[in-house]
């Protein structure tokens, strides 16, 4: 008999095994105030050093704005201020959530690697508690938003609305992203090295700081492509719920539901396959 058999006869298991995918999951929401709770302590955490603490959650990502929306704007000549002021700071408020749950989430398993190694939990929690936390620092940015936005011209509206089940969407969106990008950091641990230029390449050339049609009208082929860039989507919708006025294809829902959706289960099941292996590698 060998000791595969012996260990089954007995009712053993083989510790840090692979578990089924739904048990897995079924464990993991077992988990879900834990991961709640560990976001939370690592927001708390990272501001407690900083004399403004939960102030620069508003301060980082407006003075990005502020920063790059000044260059933009003398770059790009005949842009009405207002607008383009606007248009920027939905831009970079939302685009920081997508970047910052990339990066964070692939520091989630080898940046808690004595975590990993020495407890037993679906460490799928880790990189989920990540995009979790980044949730937690966008909502400051968001309320902003809506207190800035009359200033500019632009009052609430009922399509103001639309921006709870896109930020939804964007969410399960980056949990796909950041699952991916998890597992793959511990195969390739200089990926880390990577993620933020890539992440600036896509901040560049997502249509955060210019309007991709005017941009680009001379290159149809090129705005067509953009219909198809998710990130490019999520901004296109929120400027058009928030600011109006803005064209799209009402198509980028659907498009951008699928994106989610797929990224979402692609990215659960990507991870999941290398469980037994992230407190090992």
């Amino acid at each position: 008999m060998s000791q595969a058999d012996l260990a089954a006869e007995h009712g053993l298991k083989r510790v840090g095994a692979r578990p089924r995918f739904w048990p897995y999951l079924a464990e993991a929401w077992q988990r879900r105030s834990f991961v709640v709770a560990l976001a939370q302590y690592r927001l708390r955490a990272g501001l407690e050093g900083n004399r403004l603490g939960v102030l620069w959650l508003v301060l980082q990502p407006a003075l990005n704005a502020l920063i790059y929306g000044t260059i933009f704007f003398f770059l790009q000549r005949g842009t009405d201020p207002i607008e383009f002021a606007a248009h920027v700071v939905i831009g970079v408020f939302l685009f920081q959530f997508f970047s910052r749950s990339m990066t964070q989430g692939a520091r989630s398993i080898t940046g808690n690697q004595s975590l990993v190694q020495s407890l037993a939990f679906p460490r799928i929690t880790l990189p989920i508690a990540e995009v979790i936390e980044e949730f937690i620092s966008l909502m400051p940015s968001i309320i902003l938003l809506f207190v800035v936005l009359p200033f500019l011209g632009h009052w609430p509206t009922l399509s103001w609305l639309l921006m709870i089940p896109l930020l939804v969407l964007f969410t399960l969106f980056n949990t796909g992203v950041a699952l991916f990008a998890a597992r793959l950091t511990v195969h390739v641990r200089d990926l880390t090295q990577l993620l933020p230029f890539v992440s600036r390449i896509l901040f560049y050339t997502s249509g955060v700081l210019f309007d991709v049609s005017k941009i680009f009208d001379r290159f149809p082929a090129i705005v067509a492509a953009y219909d198809f860039h998710p990130v490019y989507q999520v901004l296109q919708m929120a400027r058009a719920a928030l600011l109006g006025g803005h064209d799209y294809d009402p198509m980028y829902w659907v498009y951008f539901s699928v994106w989610s959706v797929v990224a979402f289960v692609t990215g659960l099941l990507f991870f999941w396959v290398a469980e037994e292996r992230y407190g090992r590698d």
